[in-house]
């Protein structure tokens, strides 16, 4: 059975003729283990068949470790969003809701590959000389969530010094528990620097720069 009914499909196939290069959605899954993967998978399968300029790699978490090592992907299911080259745009969890928007823009972002920071975010961005890894806790119904990691996605694919991880937070409680998710958008950076909302683009550079002294 489809997950993507086709108004959605067709809407999707509208913004995708879009696509500038091509792009791979780099799946990682484990589907005896992991109740959301195989949902995951399908909707990835579903979704690259829209457009021949979307590919679609699918590994196993565990037998393709070397390449899990490689993304550093940690928990599944996963996703890397990637086009030239690796951005560091990561999923965790099936996109859903308002998420799955937000999977479509990171993908024409990384098709065209430009975001739509300032210049003058850009330049301070190029100042940075430390990774920085951006976690950012999400639910699929909080409207306000896909300001917050869209932000830490175009920062992402504006310095490769930056990672950033879009976590679905009812996929992993455990992880809620680790850093006291109690609302959503929740932002970690450098598992030192925390704020919960969706901020302004300069406010949300403070505090990337603040984690990287």
């Amino acid at each position: 059975m489809a997950l993507l009914s086709e108004k959605v499909r067709q809407e999707v196939e509208n913004i995708l003729k879009g696509l500038k290069d091509g792009l791979k959605l780099v799946v990682f899954t484990q589907e005896f283990e992991c109740p959301t993967c195989e949902d995951n998978r399908i909707l990835m399968e579903e979704l690259s068949a829209i457009s021949d300029k979307v590919s679609l790699e699918v590994l196993d978490f565990v037998s393709d470790k070397e390449k899990a090592e490689y993304y550093k992907v940690d928990k599944i299911p996963a996703m890397v969003v990637e086009g030239k080259k690796d951005y560091g745009i990561r999923f965790y969890g099936i996109p859903g809701g308002y998420e799955f928007a937000s999977l479509i823009h990171a993908m024409m972002m990384v098709s065209s590959k430009s975001s739509t920071l300032s210049t003058e975010t850009k330049e301070q961005l190029k100042t940075l000389t430390k990774p920085v890894h951006i976690q950012v806790f999400v639910t699929p119904t909080c409207p306000y969530c896909p300001m917050a990691f869209q932000m830490a996605h175009e920062m992402a694919l504006e310095s490769p010094l930056i990672t950033s991880d879009m976590i679905e937070a009812t996929e992993f409680p455990h992880l809620n528990l680790k850093y006291n998710v109690f609302v959503v958008p929740k932002v970690i950076i450098n598992e030192a620097i925390e704020f919960a909302g969706a901020l302004p683009a300069a406010e949300f550079l403070k505090h990337v720069m603040k984690a990287e002294r």
